[in-house]
């Protein structure tokens, strides 16, 4: 009888939490399911049904097909620069660096800024003006001799969007440096020493043991940054605006749906956004729950 008590007690408790989720989240959600499939245009609601033709007529768009394109490049750089510099990072600290807690916290700082606030600063950085008024990494290449790195950075045709994955990767890279660390720190020192009692380098201990048990850690770090670049917005606009060679889909939607007011179109994109994001969280939380209930 105790035990139903508190059973009914804590259902209790939580049924706030529970009712907001499902008000503030799967009914929004399914709200802005039924505007995408609306004629809504203008400030007037207009729940006129239209089918996927929002959706048809999206990916018609030459700017929309821009917007993947973008997507695709900047998810690439920011992915696999943050893996492989977090990476890299975390075997430097791994090998008993001395100052290793003051460059373990100087890695993790950029991770503590907004994007808005890393934007503001690598705008300066990326700075693509030349003579007197070259300044930040242009400048300091200039300086150095480095001319041949000298670039318009964000400006670049076609790639411009890669250059704004590099501010991207400074800001995570110390969080997949996190992962790594704790991963390399969980791996049991008996393994490396039996590896190197078989004639194994360092480098093949890395590579045939190391990395094969680091593996959740990668998929980790593939799926966290991952989702994050698909929802890119506020870095791409304190860098360089709101401009259509850095167009991507978050951007689309701010503008199409509150500069054009073509509402419809615009639950359309967050729409297609939710669902790709949902492609790469929901296997991985399957994932992770198998694994923790084999265990």
């Amino acid at each position: 009888m105790l035990r139903d008590k508190d059973r009914y007690l804590n259902i209790l408790l939580i049924s706030p939490s529970i009712l907001a989720i499902l008000i503030f989240v799967y009914a929004f959600i399914g709200w802005s399911v039924r505007v995408s499939l609306s004629k809504w245009k203008g400030l007037s609601a207009d729940y006129t049904w239209n089918g996927i033709q929002n959706y048809l007529d999206l990916f018609a768009d030459p700017r929309f097909q821009i917007d993947i394109r973008n997507t695709l490049i900047f998810t690439g750089v920011f992915v696999i620069g943050s893996i492989l510099l977090g990476f890299t990072l975390a075997v430097m600290l791994d090998q008993g660096l001395k100052g290793e807690s003051f460059f373990r916290s100087l890695f993790l700082f950029p991770m503590a800024i907004s994007y808005i606030v890393t934007g503001v600063v690598w705008r300066w950085l990326m700075n693509p003006a030349g003579g007197s008024r070259t300044s930040g990494l242009n400048l300091l290449f200039t300086n150095m001799g480095l001319d041949s790195l000298v670039n318009q950075w964000h400006t670049t045709p076609t790639w411009g969007i890669a250059a704004i994955a590099l501010a991207a990767i400074w800001q995570m890279s110390g969080y997949t440096m996190a992962l790594y660390l704790a991963g390399l720190r969980a791996i049991p020192e008996d393994l490396k020493e039996a590896a190197r009692i078989d004639g194994a380098n360092e480098l093949q201990i890395y590579r045939h043991i190391m990395l094969p048990l680091l593996s959740p850690v990668t998929l980790s770090a593939l799926i966290i940054l991952g989702h994050m670049s698909l929802k890119v917005f506020d870095l791409i606009v304190a860098i360089a605006g709101k401009q259509l060679p850095l167009d991507v889909p978050a951007i689309y939607m701010w503008q199409i749906t509150f500069d054009g007011l073509f509402y419809g179109r615009g639950a359309a994109v967050g729409v297609l956004l939710l669902i790709s994001i949902a492609v790469l969280i929901i296997p991985y939380i399957r994932y992770t729950t198998k694994i923790e209930a084999e265990q």
